[in-house]
């Protein structure tokens, strides 16, 4: 039975493949299977630069390491590429957080930060078993505004 005392996750807002080279990826996922390309971007802060590309009310991200240090590169490194998160979109992160870390999930941002397009915060995967995941305010939501984003 569905706990109650919170809204669930509105949608999957994408899922995230680490690749070795976006220009590799990006015609297999664009060209062959026919994903429509929303946008490609650099986030300095994560070091990474990632691709968004359309399927139906979601997205697929496509994010390559560009420096061989973060965790991004280091999994990579290790797993290969392939599979890397699921992003659930939430009507209210902070709140989602605080519920979450009281009951007991490993929280890896304990605060909602910037997101390539939104705020978002990741659990750990040891509390979803082995999955790491991503959570993204729904557009308009409180850290929006606290975090600086345009209406």
């Amino acid at each position: 039975m569905p706990d109650l005392r919170h809204r669930p996750p509105g949608r999957i807002h994408h899922l995230a493949i680490v690749v070795k080279s976006l220009d590799e990826a990006l015609p297999v996922y664009r060209d062959l299977i026919g994903l429509p390309l929303e946008s490609i971007m650099d986030i300095a802060s994560d070091r990474v630069r990632i691709a968004f590309l359309g399927v139906g009310e979601s997205k697929v991200e496509l994010v390559q390491p560009t420096d061989d240090t973060t965790g991004v590169a280091r999994y990579l490194a290790k797993e290969g590429e392939g599979f890397h998160h699921v992003c659930f979109e939430v009507a209210n992160l902070a709140e989602e957080l605080t519920r979450l870390g009281i009951d007991g999930v490993e929280l890896i941002d304990t605060a909602p930060r910037r997101g390539a397009e939104g705020p978002v915060a990741f659990l750990h995967p040891r509390s979803c078993h082995g999955v790491l995941v991503e959570l993204i305010e729904a557009v308009g939501g409180p850290a929006w505004k606290a975090l600086g984003y345009p209406d």
